[in-house]
């Protein structure tokens, strides 16, 4: 029953397993092919350049394949390293029966067909899978346990076509490989004599017997009618096979041409975004792999909330961090493209520039969306405030006058994006990870995917809430009311970090849970220098660092109307104004309230990254 799907031309095998599921833990054939020398098959058919030889050693292997099932319940090899191993002991077997030594390389043209692979039929690997798709027993089960004649096979190979039927059902790209599977269970499981029976072998596996051996075996069906009767549907499969072929080739074809459509004008747009006054160029992703050696491994510097970074030196020298875009939705490519609209409209010594971008689209590698920045060799301000290999090593600790001067390049840069261009922007995710130290530890602030722009004549956009847990104002996070003093709430928290090199949030203290409700306490008590990092007490002006202490507790107060503007801010923090005296932060919104709905919207909200 089953020669038919084994008699179609080993392309559409090749078609059919050329996604697959590798694994590379063994590498050694788990099948005995010893029977290709004992099993009486016809070999004249490979013999000279017969047309037939692919569609018998096809046959022939599926001999082995079906004993595997039978031994393992597993349907094919278990990784592409043993689909080959097999395939080049089935060609020195071949070989020693004096065939020629290419007909393996020349039948099978993929030596990785036989390996396991999820999308081969319906998801079907094991047995177990089998029942799940088609039940425990099915039609093979009544007509094809035991052959006695051409009758049982031809009604096996009815069976067979029903219940590949039932499996095409449930993948329609699948048909050729689902009854390829129904071959080997039937050959293996059903049958009462196993696959090595030439009578389960020339019905079941459609392998050509020589006449001798087809007489001899009284209860095998006749070879002459058989073969007339497989060849029939055969010919009626193939035609089918061909007609789904070609209407699925013109659907890939179509939706190649709308994705490529799309890709083009994704790409137009992200070009157009690109000023030529700020120096960003488009960059071609193999000056991309090249610079970063591939993205190997040993170049990866850092990962953030969705994308990796890698270390890499442009043709002419130039140190570069490149930005590889991960969980590539619609909403990634959002803030890809707004990244690049948005920093490559503006240039400050505080702000990282964009360098270049890159975008991509194929059918191998999918879509590929990468950022390229000046490289900050100093890494993150996170880094040296938290990261134990870096705030261990004495060298690189983070002095007084380091921390001040990175408090004042942060201020500088956010008070560009809110009043050096017009319309203002928002940079919405305002954080130590997001603050760059470059060769001279220099602050830079960095990742401008979540940055809105302000409209004109409007106080404030309302919209949907994105940024980072601890960072987030109260309204903001609460009412997704977006302001510029949104960002100067957001600057008040790295300010604190900076100044007790303490995180935002500490999660083992339910009392002391955000940094402002710490560094609050101490101040009402009176011990506003046990906010004070132990690294910086004592080495430094006490006046000038309690006034930075008390312009972050300022900026990160909860009503919005107490903040001052980042403008104000940033004269307090360089003692042209003065401080004025700290309101005291009300209760329950500063509290309780914000903090149980900052809790629950990290346990239930994912719009925020």
């Amino acid at each position: 029953m089953m020669r038919k799907s084994l008699l179609f031309p080993s392309i559409i095998f090749v078609l059919s397993y050329c996604f697959s599921y590798v694994d590379s833990a063994s590498s050694t054939c788990p099948m005995d092919l010893s029977y290709v020398g004992t099993f009486p098959w016809d070999k004249s058919l490979c013999q000279g350049n017969n047309p037939q030889c692919c569609q018998v050693l096809l046959s022939l292997f599926g001999m082995g394949l079906a004993r595997h099932l039978k031994e393992t319940d597993m349907f094919q090899l278990p990784n592409a390293i043993s689909s080959s191993d097999c395939l080049q002991d089935f060609q020195i077997r071949l070989t020693a029966m004096s065939l020629q030594q290419s007909l393996v390389a020349t039948c099978f043209n993929e030596t990785n067909q036989f390996a396991i692979k999820a999308s081969s039929c319906v998801g079907i690997v094991t047995r177990e899978d089998w029942v799940q798709r088609v039940g425990a027993t099915t039609q093979l089960d009544s007509v094809c346990k035991k052959l006695s004649g051409l009758t049982s096979c031809s009604l096996c190979l009815d069976a067979g076509m029903k219940v590949t039927s039932q499996l095409v059902s449930l993948d329609r790209n699948a048909s050729s490989k689902c009854f390829y599977f129904t071959v080997l269970y039937a050959a293996a499981i059903v049958n009462d004599l196993g696959p090595e029976n030439t009578a389960t072998a020339s019905c079941i596996l459609g392998l050509p017997l020589p006449d001798s051996t087809t007489k001899k075996n009284s209860k095998g069906p006749d070879r002459k009618h058989l073969f007339k009767l497989i060849f029939g549907f055969i010919g009626a499969l193939v035609v089918v096979a061909v007609i789904l072929a070609s209407v699925l080739f013109y659907r890939h074809w179509r939706k190649r041409q709308k994705h490529k459509a799309v890709h083009v004008e994704f790409v137009s747009h992200a070009k157009a975004s690109l000023r030529p006054n700020t120096g960003a160029i488009w960059f071609q992703v193999e000056e991309l792999k090249c610079a970063t050696d591939g993205f190997t491994q040993k170049n990866l510097i850092g990962q953030g909330g969705y994308g990796v970074v890698y270390k890499g030196t442009l043709s002419d020298g130039t140190k570069v961090a490149v930005k590889k875009i991960m969980d590539l939705d619609s909403k990634r490519d959002e803030e890809f493209s707004n990244e690049v609209d948005i920093i490559s409209s503006i240039k400050h010594r505080n702000l990282l520039p964009l360098r270049g971008c890159c975008a991509t689209s194929n059918d191998m590698e999918g879509k590929q969306r990468y950022l390229v920045y000046d490289y900050m060799p100093n890494g993150s301000l996170d880094d040296h405030l938290f990261d134990s290999r870096v705030t261990n090593n004495k060298k690189n600790s983070l002095s007084w006058p380091l921390r001040k001067n990175i408090i004042i390049d942060v201020a500088k840069g956010i008070s560009y994006l809110h009043n050096g261009i017009k319309p203002a922007i928002y940079h919405r995710d305002v954080k130590a990870t997001n603050i760059l130290l470059d060769s001279e530890m220099r602050a830079r602030v960095a990742d401008f995917g979540l940055a809105k722009q302000s409209k004109e004549d409007q106080s404030h956009l309302t919209t949907r809430v994105a940024g980072t847990y601890g960072y987030l104002a109260p309204e903001y996070a609460l009412y997704g009311q977006l302001t510029e003093k949104s960002d100067v709430y957001s600057f008040g928290i790295v300010i604190l970090e900076i100044m007790s090199g303490r995180k935002v949030l500490n999660m083992s203290s339910p009392t002391s849970l955000l940094i402002t409700d710490w560094a609050w306490g101490l101040i009402k008590s009176g011990h506003l220098e046990k906010i004070l990092d132990e690294s910086i007490r004592g080495v430094g002006p006490k006046g000038v660092m309690e006034r930075f202490v008390l312009v972050g507790i300022l900026c990160a107060h909860v009503m919005v109307a107490l903040r001052p503007t980042i403008a104000e801010a940033l004269k307090m923090l360089e003692g042209d104004i003065d401080i004025p005296r700290l309101p005291d932060r009300p209760l329950p919104l500063s509290h309780e309230s914000f903090r149980s709905s900052l809790l629950s919207c990290s346990s239930t909200s994912n719009s925020l990254k």
